[in-house]
């Protein structure tokens, strides 16, 4: 049976491969020349001093962290190394973790949860990705660095209990600056709370290297009232050493130790980790003039390529085709610079780069001739950026159950979209002998031009699975999700509405098991829930939820279908922190004119532009 599994890996690892993604681990001298892709900024990872302190640890506390900190793990060093980083940063208190990931995956579970919502710049490290996911809270995701679109996402989350907007200093990958004290003004002006990632910001900006919200503070002249609730400071950059702090106020630091669950169920740092890193602190706070050089090297070397000047040492070369961006870097390592190939899943598919680090022992000298070589290697190997298709955005609607308003909802939505642009309808499973297409067609007067056709239809007024087998036949996941894709390239000027059949969990297929949820979890879509308003909503709507995000989705609204009951739609907003929430009435008489009726009263704008 392991070989059946391994066949299955080496499938996908071929796969990867073929995309120009193939990827393997490097040590510590594997790679001669020049390094420009190792974040050891100011040197610090080679510093004697740093060696020293972690010597010392281990002579006088041992090798190992031993167990958890809560069961006499780690020593008096792991505290001595949080006073000095909570020192260093003017801040109350810190807390030290394993490593970044540790950090903000334990940070933010620790802050929020079920009923909050987490506000995520779209370019953010994949740690606080992951810890948005794993929090459980409604999770908002903002175009990178884009204060308009953050502030959107701020009132959408308006009825959560907590909001929690999560940003980085300096981005990893694109090398450029979040702009902190506007991003805080919106935290306080919609009661958020703000946590940044000074990964790649702390050692190099601020007085003393304390990074990018005390260099934005100090440039203001001070941020009274300000929103910051947490830094993550990682110590395996400009440190040099590895792990993370959090670094907060002491309540926020009590509250890690009771909640941060990668604190908790984890064995301490070893002690020379906690030794080395008070003496990397020590040291980094007197390494202005790396700090000048590393800025002067990063400056430099964009100047010389024509790009913009980066926010400290990473200076990212757009490429866009993965295969091309592999093959730039494996020429510059032949010439003796090692510029590494960020490709997906890092970077967004299309914008591979190269991923630039300049550090302080490089001579202006050893920059100017790389930026000579990565020019000349455009030139004679001219680069073309692989042009992402434009695919239409989806909305699915969804509902707790069969005949709960799913159709009429789609018709609202379908009306609503048509007089806002283009726009396609489509069921792409049908069963029974209505024809759900036709009816949304009458009822939002839709023209034909507005409707795809079902890719699968079946009398049989049952669960899909069940209706396929009536006729001898079965549905395919795959063969569903290759037509969305035709769909969404050849109407990729268009919002495409999808109506899904039955309720959320509804299967597909038996064998391999195969449901609805399961296709929505791959489609990335804009989800819309439909539900009924009255008796056993709360229960079904609820467990639906749970069930979404159980697989990392979030309704992004939710339709009430039936005569309008005020309690559960009060509960429904407390318990799930849904911000778009809507009654609509069982008409007498269901017609285009009822729609119109309604959709002016009730504003859906919000549901057309994903």
């Amino acid at each position: 049976m392991l070989d059946a599994l391994d066949w299955q890996l080496r499938a996908e690892l071929d796969e990867r491969a073929q995309r120009g993604l193939q990827r393997a681990t490097l040590l510590d001298g594997q790679i001669v020349g020049a390094d420009f892709g190792s974040n050891d900024y100011l040197g610090l990872s080679r510093d004697a001093s740093i060696a020293d302190a972690m010597v010392a640890a281990v002579r006088e506390y041992g090798v190992g962290g031993r167990s958890a900190r809560l069961l006499k793990g780690g020593s008096p060093l792991h505290e001595q190394c949080e006073q000095a980083a909570a020192a260093w940063l003017s801040s109350e208190a810190a807390l030290l973790f394993p490593s970044g990931y540790q950090a903000n995956v334990g940070l933010v579970g620790a802050l929020v949860g079920r009923g909050d919502a987490v506000i995520s710049d779209r370019d953010n490290h994949a740690s606080l990705v992951d810890a948005a996911r794993l929090s459980r809270a409604r999770i908002l995701v903002h175009d990178h660095l884009d204060l308009g679109d953050l502030e959107r996402a701020l009132l959408a989350a308006s009825s959560a209990r907590r909001r929690l907007v999560l940003t980085e200093g300096v981005y990893s990958m694109a090398g450029d600056a979040a702009p902190l004290l506007a991003i805080d003004a919106l935290c306080r002006r919609y009661d958020a709370w703000l946590v940044i990632d000074e990964a790649h910001s702390v050692g190099l900006l601020g007085p003393r290297g304390a990074g990018a919200w005390a260099r934005a503070v100090d440039e203001a002249g001070g941020a009274d009232g300000h929103r910051l609730c947490a830094r993550v400071v990682t110590g395996g950059k400009a440190l040099g050493v590895a792990g993370a702090f959090v670094v907060g106020s002491s309540t926020l630091r009590e509250q890690l130790i009771h909640k941060a669950r990668s604190f908790l169920f984890t064995t301490a740092s070893p002690p020379a980790l906690a030794g080395g890193l008070t003496a990397a602190i020590e040291r980094c706070q007197r390494a202005d003039s790396e700090r000048v050089a590393v800025l002067a090297n990063a400056g430099r070397l964009a100047a010389a390529l024509g790009l913009p000047v980066p926010a400290a040492a990473i200076v990212p070369v757009p490429v866009g085709d993965a295969g091309v961006a592999v093959q730039l870097a494996s020429d510059l390592q032949d010439e003796g610079f090692y510029a590494p190939a960020v490709r997906p899943p890092t970077v967004a598919e299309g914008t591979s780069r190269l991923r630039v680090v300049c550090h302080a022992d490089q001579s202006t000298d050893v920059v100017d001739r790389l930026a000579a070589l990565i020019v000349s290697k455009l030139r004679t190997r001219p680069v073309v950026a692989s042009v992402v298709p434009r695919r239409a955005p989806v909305t699915c609607v969804v509902g707790t159950d069969t005949s709960v308003g799913k159709t009429v909802v789609s018709a609202l939505l379908l009306r609503a979209a048509m007089a806002r642009g283009p726009v396609r309808y489509w069921k792409p499973v049908q069963t029974g002998f209505d024809d759900d297409t036709q009816c949304v067609s009458e009822l939002a007067a839709a023209e034909s031009c507005h409707l795809l056709p079902n890719a699968v239809s079946f009398a049989l007024p049952a669960s899909p699975h069940a209706a396929a087998a009536a006729e001898g036949a079965a549905v395919s996941l795959a063969d569903l999700q290759a037509t969305l894709e035709q769909h969404r390239a050849a109407h990729s000027d268009s919002q495409l509405l999808v109506e899904f059949a039955g309720g959320l969990l509804v299967p597909f297929a038996l064998d391999p098991p195969a449901t609805q949820a399961d296709w929505l979890v791959s489609m990335g879509a804009q989800v819309v829930l439909v539900a009924r308003s009255g008796l056993g909503t709360l229960n079904h709507t609820l467990l639906t939820i749970e069930a979404m995000r159980a697989r990392q989705l979030q309704p992004d609204a939710l339709f009430l279908v039936g005569e309008p009951h005020p309690s559960n739609r009060e509960a429904l907003g407390a318990l799930t922190s849904i911000a778009s929430i809507h009654e609509v009435p069982h008409w007498p008489s269901l017609s285009t004119d009822s729609l119109d009726a309604w959709l002016q009263g009730n504003d859906v704008t919000e549901l057309l532009s994903v």
